[in-house]
This record gives C-alpha cells, structure tokens and sequence, in this order.
C-alpha cells in the first residue's frame, strides 16, 4: 500500500491481464456483524483487508467476541445476541458500514440489557448525518444521545425501555445504510412478536438491500418484504452461524478494471477474478452501463473480461441509482466519450465520505472537463481539445483516489491522442479503506512505454549519502529504489556462491544475466535481498569486494549489468543511486542530483559508521583514500565520475539525511510536472 503524501502516475497506454479482487466492502463487514451477533463460530473466508473492515473487527473484540484471524480468513466466537459488555467506546474512522449497523445493533441490545455505548470517527463521519436512523430507533425507546450536533455522530446510546408496539418507520431516499441498519438490528428482538420495518420516501440503492437480505438468510433470517415499502421480519428468530462464509470480491473496485479495459484494452483483455455475473452486488450492473459505453464484455460465475469496444466510448444518460458507488467510474469514463455524459439520481454521493458531486466537478475540470453540477445529477463533456495536467485532491475520499487514476490513460483521449500529461494522485492512502493495494494492482495491468516512467538519478562520490538520501526519496515518493553501486558486489557473491572462477569471462556473464530473472533482486531501505534471501552483511565480506574488483573489468559483465539497472525502471517511478546514473544509464532522468560533500566530511561519517560497528578506523588513512578514490572515479576512461550537465548540485556537508531528502523532493515538486514527462 502507498503510504506517501501524493502518487505521480506516468501516461498509460495500455491495459491487458489478470487481476483478482479484495472481498467486498459491503458483504465484508455485513459478514462481521452478523458474524458477531451470532450463536457459534463463524469462518469467514477471503475478508478484505482495509480501514473499514479493521475497526469492524476491533468494536467486535471490545465487544466480547472471539476473534481469531490468519491472512483472510477470520474465525469469529459470536454472542448469540447477548451483550457481553456493556460499557465501550468504539472509535469507527469514516466506515458508515460499520457506524450505521452498531448504533442500531447496540440501541437495541442496550434498550433490552442496559449498557452504555459511544460511537464516534474522525471529523468527517461527524458530518455525515446518521438522524434518520436515530429517528427511527428513538420511538422505539432507545436512548441515543448525539453528543455534538444533533443527527450526526458521535453517538452515545443507554438504557432505554424497548416498546416494540410502535410503527417503525425509516426514510429511504437518504441511504440505504439507514435501512440496512435496522434490518440486521432488530432481529435480536423478535421473541414475541414479528416487527414490520415501513420506508418512507422511494428508497435508493435498491441493490445493497438486495446484498443485506441475502445475507440474513444465510444467519437463519428469512425477511419478507412487500415490494420495496414493506420489510417484515418473523417472529420468534435468532442468528445462527452458517458455519462458514465467503466474501465474494468487491464489485465496486472491479468498475475501475471493467473501465480500464473499456478505455485500453485494446490488444488484451482485462480479466477480473473473484466476481462475475453471478455476483449479489447491484454493483455487477456497472457492467451493463459500460457496455452502454461501448465495453465489449465476457462474463462468466466468478470472472469477467473487459475489451475496447466502440471508441470514443459513447455518452451515456443513465439512472445511476442502482449503482451508486460504482457510478462514480462512469464520470471519469466520460473524459473518453463523444458528447457528454449525465448521470442522475445520484443525490446519495453528497452525503457519503465526502460531498461526491461536488468533488467530482471540481477535480474533472482541472483536467479540463466542462462540468454541469445539480443536486442530484453531474453531466461530464470531455476536454475540447489536449487535456491539462492536474493534482487531483481525493478529499480522503478511496473512490476519488481510485476513479481519478484512470486519467493517466489520457494519452488514449479521442481529442488529443498522444498527449502526455501528468495526473498527481494526492493522499493515494486514502485507497486503504476498501482497496488497499489498489496501485500496486492497477500496475499489474496497466502498461506504458518505458521512456515516460519518471526517473530521479543521484549521483556522487564515495560516502556521499548518496544511497541513504536516494533510498529515502524513493520511499517518499513510492518509487522503486537501484542501489547501482552494490551490482558488482551482488554478481561477486552469486558467483562465490556457486564456485564460479573470476577467470571464468563468460560464466561470469551468464550469471550476471540471472540476476534479476532467474535470481530476484530488491533494495529494501538499507538491505539488498536476493533470491529471497538479505545478503545486506554478505555484501561487505572483504572476498566479496576482491571478487567484485576482479568482475568488474570484463566488458560482458558490465553489459549485463547495465542492462539490469535499465530493467529497473517500473511504475510509477525510479530513484537509482550511483556514479553514472545520469550521465550513462538514465539520461533521460526528469531530473538528475549530484551529491557531494568536502573529504573531511565524508571521511568523518565513514569513521563514525566503522566505529559504531566495532570496527577500528583511522581517519587520517580513511581520508587519504577517499581522496585516491576520488581520483581514480574522475579520470577513469569509462563513465568518469562528472556531473551530468543537466544536474542539480546538492552539497550535504552541513545537511542532515532530512534536510537533503526535502531539498530534492522540493526540487521535484516545483518542477512538476515537467520533470515527470516529455510531450
């Protein structure tokens, strides 16, 4: 998962290959909480990994439950709706999957065991309103306290007499979570009678109803509803565990997949696993609408494929109240389309993480885009011509993050083929609240020619720091990282390893062209793994260094081995550190660093390292050779050591590894983006 403050995704030109899903948002924490208000244990199988799952899974243990997780799959003790605590504090960050159900869950429980609970997130779950809800249960008894504005959380819920002879009565044109809320709640209290639940208002989201009554009835409750007015639970039911589940992948991240292939799958297909048209998600009719655009579509139990179909993709006027989330997808689709695209019945988007419509206008025009926005409808006309490079601000909003990624196939735009701008994803973190590594999987199907992958080249003499700060930015930035300078040593190691003479020339070059391939090779921080293994402490061996020395001098190694810091460069970028990163290998870097500090420094930090490590140092000798070193790096007849002529000068003699690190990370974002990109 990137963890960095923005993300710079290159141009894309293409998509084809497989990806399979994370479980389902909505299934996964509807699964936890019934899970959690159960009689037995329940297995849960392929659970998503995110931010909402996450604080489900925690209230649950604060709860009482007996929680026991191994990767996905997750073995919950339920309480057989029984409090088994009955005082909390549950902290939901920006879940409304998870705050919505357990203010009913626990209203109820606390209404008929006592008990007092207070539910509370990070600011913004404090402005999405939860009144409906409240204004439903109260009449029933429950004693909800809205501890800062009235309707909206933080919540604190005690006590209470529970009168069940009282209409219950729920709005349905806000959020189907309202709903949803009191249908897996009230099944607790159906000893004596059965209960009738009335939405008010046409309800919306329809589908993720659909997905709540289908999970009831796999925990024993059968539901009956009158058509979408009318929900009556039976008397006298209790939650059972199905003894295991499965959470199908989420439907609302395949839209992302479903419009890359739409948009660039033109040679290959994109192949989504873990959902198909057999899924319980209304979110599998985004299929549908992008076929209306002009995707070309396979689908078959648990799979679907995505080619380019008609292109431009076509302008749709579609009723999106059935897909509401996925809907979303469709708006950045639209940048693709001839004409211009209206997507209605969608005033559920102002009240989710963030006001929705409004930030989807605001970020499609800086791409260019012309914007109409309502209450409850967005229309999108595409950019007339080229589009313009844009930071996309996400609101600390996964779908914003992950919509807006698309862009980045804009060099495919009807209007401007071959334009190359630059989209900055702000907050890519954001994406952990349903998809963690959503980026990583987007790389796995998206391609783009190599010369507009970004590259940053920081070159410098020995004990420089120049691997340290290269290191550093690289994880800043979320790019790859090349420590170029331990190649040599690596190949010496392979071959010590493998009893391969420093005699043998060609040997020696066919291990060299292993590395990489047969034998994986990574930069972790300050480690170098290879084939799995840290061989960071093997790399310093005196007989590695000799061995390297020797290597070396045979032009085929040397090939090899450049060869192999090119194959380094990957999406979304690349930080090499060595002595010729920009003026040989990368050229064309977008910018180029080169690091220097005075002798005397760099004398002082290599004795300071040596001697923390309990290895006896003189300074003076220490001194002298980097001198001699230095020398030999300037006046040797291949890839000498100079400044690409295009470099920045950076001399860190009085700078700490901080400081140095936001110099060239302040000179990479003043000169976004034409640093990332040659149009």
């Amino acid at each position: 998962m990137y963890t960095t403050a923005f993300l710079d995704l290159p141009p894309l030109l293409e998509a084809g290959g497989a990806v399979r899903l994370p479980g389902s948002k909505s299934i996964s924490n509807r699964v936890l909480l019934l899970a959690g208000l159960s009689e037995g244990t329940t297995v849960v199988h392929d659970l998503l990994a995110s931010d909402d799952t996450r604080v489900m899974l925690e209230s649950l243990r604060l709860l009482g439950c007996d929680i026991q997780q191994s990767g996905d799959t997750v073995h919950i003790t339920g309480l057989g709706g029984k409090l088994a605590v009955f005082k909390a504090e549950l902290f939901l960050g920006n879940a409304g999957t998870a705050m919505r159900p357990l203010t009913a869950a626990l209203a109820v429980l606390s209404a008929t065991q006592g008990g007092m609970f207070e539910l509370s997130g990070i600011p913004r779950m404090h402005e999405r309103p939860i009144g409906d809800l409240v204004d439903a249960l109260r009449p029933l008894g429950c004693d909800i306290e809205c501890l800062g504005k009235e309707g909206y959380p933080p919540l604190r819920l005690r006590g209470g007499k529970l009168n069940l002879t009282a209409p219950i009565r729920v709005r349905g044109d806000v959020s189907s979570q309202f709903l949803t809320a009191l249908l897996l709640a009230l099944p607790l209290v159906t000893q004596d009678r059965a209960l009738t639940i009335e939405v008010e208002g046409e309800l919306i989201s329809k589908p993720y109803i659909e997905i709540t009554l289908n999970l009831l009835a796999r925990f024993g409750i059968q539901v009956q509803r009158e058509g979408w007015a009318r929900f009556i639970i039976p008397q006298g039911c209790r939650y059972q565990s199905p003894g295991e589940i499965h959470v199908e992948a989420d439907a609302s991240s395949a839209s992302y997949f479903i419009a890359a292939g739409a948009i660039a799958g033109i040679k290959e297909a994109v192949r989504v696993e873990g959902v198909g048209a057999a899924s319980i998600q209304g979110d599998i009719r985004f299929v549908d609408a992008a076929q209306a655009m002009g995707a070309q579509v396979t689908s078959g139990p648990n799979w679907l494929e995505i080619r380019r179909g008609t292109w431009p993709l076509k302008a749709v006027d579609m009723d999106c109240n059935h897909i509401p989330d996925a809907a979303m997808t469709l708006a950045v689709m639209a940048m693709y389309a001839e004409g211009t695209t209206r997507l209605r019945n969608i005033a559920s988007w102002r009240v989710k993480e963030t006001d929705r419509i409004a930030a989807m206008a605001c970020e499609l025009r800086k791409l260019g885009a012309t914007v109409v926005e309502g209450q409850d409808f967005i229309e999108v006309t595409p950019p007339a011509g080229a589009w313009q490079h844009a930071t996309i601000h996400t609101y600390d909003d996964h779908r914003m993050a992950m919509c807006f990624s698309l862009a980045a196939f804009s060099p495919l735009a009807p209007k401007a083929p071959g334009q190359n701008i630059s989209v900055r994803i702000d907050d890519p973190r954001c994406v952990g609240k349903t998809f963690p590594d959503y980026f990583e999987t987007l790389f796995q199907v998206a391609q783009t020619n190599l010369d507009l992958i970004p590259v940053i080249t920081i070159d410098g003499p020995t004990a420089s720091g120049k691997g340290t700060l290269a290191s550093a930015l690289a994880t800043r930035l979320g790019y790859k990282f090349l420590d170029s300078g331990s190649l040599y040593r690596v190949t010496a190691l392979a071959a010590v390893s493998r009893s391969v003479s420093t005699d043998d020339e060609a040997g020696l070059e066919q291990l060299a062209r292993k590395i990489g391939r047969e034998l994986t090779l990574r930069f972790e921080a300050h480690h170098v793994w290879l084939d799995g293994c840290d061989v960071s402490d093997e790399l310093r061996r005196e007989v590695i260094g000799q061995t390297a020395s020797k290597i070396s001098a045979y032009p085929g190694v040397r090939q090899a081995l450049v060869e192999l810091q090119l194959s380094f460069r990957g999406m979304p970028g690349l930080v090499a550190d060595g002595r010729d990163m920009g003026t040989v290998i990368f050229p064309d870097a977008g910018l180029k660093v080169f690091l220097t500090a005075t002798v005397k420094e760099r004398a002082e930090r290599r004795y300071n390292q040596l001697i923390s490590k309990g290895i006896s140092a003189n300074l003076e000798k220490i001194c002298a050779d980097l001198e001699a070193r230095d020398l030999r790096d300037r006046t040797r007849a291949i890839s000498p050591l100079v400044p690409a002529t295009d470099a920045r000068l950076l001399d860190n003699s009085a700078l700490t590894i901080d400081q140095s690190v936001d110099t060239v990370l302040g000179w990479w974002v003043d000169g976004w983006p034409h640093v990332l990109v040659k149009s």
